[in-house]
């Protein structure tokens, strides 16, 4: 699949094993999905730009490398991407944070907006969507059509588990957006839920149903 990245991580299949399981309590989905938003974040950002830098050690100076001045934006989907969030700017705590809330029509399966709040230089920065789940589709290309009116250098999607549909979706409609996922499961069912999947990610994640 083109502009599709599988991130097979050994230790991100393995957390994902345990993020499927339904036995799997609040508490421990919370810790899990925090923990590979940080891995899968450690695997996407391995080509920023490097620039040296001379720093003193406690011995002599040593020539170094910081990343370059690179200015990156994460916007998870509400309210299930925000599992994804403190995971990642663990890692990259100058990264700027958006929101977009959108909800699924129970009827047409299509995204309905109610919120949105991006960062006010997101021309300066390389932006990655936020949201577990990549099932039908609709509302990660609702975001991406958002962000694309404010006019970001960059837009990526990073995903736990996505389905062919939502795939196909996405590269449809925005097919220059490279999406990252741990995993591409079987196919939707008839609810538009990702089969096998890890059930509904949001209320997994917050104890509501």
């Amino acid at each position: 699949m083109e502009n599709t990245v599988i991130i097979d991580h050994p230790l991100i299949q393995h957390k994902l094993t345990y993020i499927r399981d339904k036995k799997t309590g609040t508490k421990e989905f919370r810790e899990l999905v925090r923990e590979v938003g940080a891995l899968m974040a450690f695997e996407v950002t391995r080509n920023l730009p490097l620039e040296e830098k001379e720093v003193d050690t406690p011995l002599a100076k040593a020539k170094c490398r910081v990343v370059a001045g690179k200015k990156l934006g994460l916007v998870p989907i509400l309210r299930a991407g925000l599992g994804m969030v403190e995971g990642i700017t663990d890692l990259i705590p100058g990264a700027r944070v958006g929101h977009v809330g959108l909800y699924r029509d129970p009827d047409t399966l299509e995204p309905v907006e109610y919120y949105c709040k991006l960062p006010s230089d997101l021309g300066k920065r390389d932006i990655f969507i936020l949201d577990p789940m990549l099932a039908t589709g609709g509302s990660a290309a609702a975001a991406i059509e958002l962000i694309k009116k404010r006019g970001p250098r960059d837009i990526n999607l990073l995903v736990l588990l996505a389905a062919p549909e939502g795939i196909e979706r996405v590269h449809r409609d925005h097919p220059e957006v490279t999406i990252y996922t741990a995993c591409v499961d079987q196919k939707l069912n008839e609810k538009g839920y990702i089969v096998p999947g890890l059930g509904d990610a949001g209320d997994r994640l917050y104890g509501t149903r």
